[in-house]
């Protein structure tokens, strides 16, 4: 048990002495999100509205490939995403393999059906009497799709911190499409198991505690929006 111990101390000492290596993770963990949430959200909750407000053919099929989707192996989805920016690949002139917006385009193909989803499901929860009311009121297609969606809110932040929670702590797409490159595409899960392979407990349990505190600290954001 001593080096349990000894990994928290060290771990403590690696934070508060701002260590680079720690920090290069940290970093390039942020951006990579920050880049995949902001594609899955401005694409996902689009689609996420239309699939659950309107009423089409091969409305439930579409519903049924999204709901198969959430399950989605990180590894699968870095092993396709490899194929496509790698240099035999039909993108792999754009060099984004082994670079952080690989990554990120990765992280928001993981992202999406779960935003898709939850979003879809949030609007069909909607009350039946909305439309119609807001129809009556004179609202067009805009003030429709903006106050439906102002209802449903809530469900899309929780939709959106499904989504991040999943994209922080996968760990195959960012070895796999990131190549786990020191202070270039090492991210925070990547960093934590090469680390603890290596019996350097500490860095991993450093990271470790910051995960928890970024999903801490994305709990009470959310929590504070609600109460707003």
């Amino acid at each position: 048990m001593d080096f349990i111990a000894e990994g928290f101390v060290q771990a403590f000492r690696l934070l508060v002495s701002l260590d680079p290596e720690t920090f290069s993770a940290i970093l390039a963990t942020l951006k990579v999100s920050s880049y995949s949430m902001a594609a899955s959200l401005i694409v996902g909750v689009p689609l996420g509205f239309l699939l659950g407000y309107a009423r089409f053919k091969g409305r439930k099929q579409i519903r049924l490939i999204v709901d198969t989707l959430l399950s989605l192996p990180t590894v699968f989805v870095g092993l396709v995403v490899y194929a496509f920016l790698s240099n035999r690949g039909p993108f792999g002139e754009w060099g984004l393999l082994f670079t952080l917006p690989g990554i990120a385009i990765g992280q928001a193909i993981l992202a999406l059906p779960i935003v898709i989803a939850l979003t879809a499901t949030a609007v069909e929860s909607i009350d039946d009497h909305l439309r119609l009311t807001l129809i009556s009121l004179g609202a067009g297609r805009k003030q429709l799709f903006l106050t439906s969606l102002w209802e449903v809110r809530y469900g899309v932040l929780a939709a959106a911190v499904t989504a991040y929670g999943r994209v922080m702590t996968e760990v195959g797409i960012s070895m796999m499409v990131g190549g786990n490159i020191k202070w270039h595409t090492r991210t925070i899960t990547t960093a934590i198991a090469l680390e603890t392979n290596k019996g350097l407990f500490g860095m991993g349990v450093a990271l470790g505690l910051v995960l928890l505190f970024i999903a801490f600290f994305v709990n009470v954001s959310v929590s504070f929006l609600r109460k707003r």
